[in-house]
């Protein structure tokens, strides 16, 4: 084979492969990042500023502060509202690792609390089994794009005297009760990862109502150039976390093409609906009463009964033959070494979390994916469940 013919085929294997996420970059983010090259300043100047205002307007809240990313931003707002050794945060097993890791890195308790069996987002009422005197937060992840039950977590944290903390990093553009996602925690907390329509490589925003906490995030971020003699402002070393204009010129863009993006992926959406509903005994996703609109995350599908976490392996590595690349939604948080080690977690801990867990997998979701990809990745997912020993699998 020549290598002429080596690169030809490798080309046509990376064109053919059909990725989990794929970002939506248009001539416009090209054009803001050139401007934003072209300034001198490269770090929290004007750009940045702007895309701080402009998402704290898109949300409806007082404050916006950008940072490097999600994991980062929920590391200062737990410092930021003192939360540390000996105080413990209730949340989720069922979620992103970086969630809980920021938790553990504030100095704090992580306390996983299971999960409600349809929405898969944390229950407020085994949250409450788990308050203790020590409860200093409660931090709930808006999971997949459904929203949590913000209506009793929020009655729940002022029960408690706890910080609510909404994790949204999954959910931009989904509403509750009339009002988007990013508004319902005494502070939220937005990431922009890969996997996000709204894409900015890394990067993330907090937003709060808090005045005085907002202020200590901005403190704990990043040390403004006047401040920079200051040794009140010292008391409060900062981790260097923002962005640059770089990033911030992406993301403005990005947010302004948000509606755009967003009706891309409800159009992907509604392809997989015509697909898999086809199949006998197939469930549409749930959406929970008072949940208004959902943006997934990723196109989520739960796997039938006969599946376990290593058939649902197999799947996944049955798909990456055939070029699409799949993941198990979740691993569990308490069934991984290190919360087991370092927290005694054990399996049956959190039973719902554990079930939903082993059948749940998401397949390819962004806006760049055709009606033809959908209906092969589907078949493939199809054919693949049986090859597995599971039976007519997805539903």
């Amino acid at each position: 084979m020549t290598d002429a013919n080596a690169m030809t085929e490798a080309d046509t294997s990376i064109e053919a492969w059909i990725s989990l996420a794929d970002p939506d970059y248009s001539a416009t983010e090209l054009s803001a990042i050139e401007v934003a090259l072209n300034r001198a300043s490269q770090t929290e100047g004007h750009i940045t500023k702007a895309f701080e205002t402009s998402f704290a307007a898109y949300v409806g809240r007082r404050h916006a502060i950008a940072v490097s990313g999600g994991t980062i931003g929920m590391l200062l707002v737990l410092k930021a509202a003192g939360i540390g050794a000996d105080d413990e945060v209730i949340t989720s097993g069922y979620s992103w690792r970086q969630t809980a890791h920021a938790i553990s890195w504030a100095g704090a308790t992580p306390v996983l609390a299971d999960i409600d069996y349809w929405s898969q987002t944390l229950s407020p009422e085994k949250g409450e089994a788990k308050v203790t005197d020590k409860t200093r937060a409660i931090l709930a992840t808006n999971v997949n794009g459904h929203p949590a039950d913000w209506e009793n977590l929020q009655a729940l944290a002022k029960k408690s005297d706890a910080l609510l903390i909404e994790d949204a990093t999954e959910s931009i553009g989904s509403r509750y009760q009339g009002k988007i996602v990013g508004s319902f925690g005494d502070v939220s907390v937005f990431d922009f990862s890969p996997l996000s329509p709204l894409n900015c490589g890394q990067a993330g925003m907090i937003v709060t109502d808090d005045d005085t906490l907002a202020l200590k995030i901005r403190h704990f971020r990043s040390r403004q150039r006047q401040e920079r003699a200051s040794l009140t402002a010292t008391l409060r070393p900062p981790l260097d976390a923002g962005i640059s204009e770089i990033t911030a010129a992406l993301g403005l863009v990005q947010l302004q093409r948000l509606p755009e993006i967003l009706a891309k992926r409800k159009q992907v959406e509604a392809w997989y609906q015509a697909q898999i509903s086809s199949f006998e005994g197939i469930k549409p996703p749930y959406i929970a009463p008072g949940v208004e609109e959902v943006h997934w995350f990723l196109y989520t599908v739960h796997l039938g009964t006969r599946f376990s976490g290593s058939s649902r392996d197999a799947l996944v590595d049955d798909l990456e033959t055939e070029l699409v690349e799949s993941s198990a939604y979740c691993q569990p948080l308490h069934l991984q070494r290190a919360y087991i080690e370092q927290y005694g977690y054990r399996k049956g801990d959190l039973k719902v979390t554990e079930k939903v867990a082993d059948r749940a997998i998401a397949l390819p979701f962004h806006g760049q994916i055709s009606e033809d990809q959908v209906a092969f990745i589907v078949k493939t997912a199809k054919d693949a469940s049986i090859n597995v020993g599971a039976g007519a699998a997805i539903y």
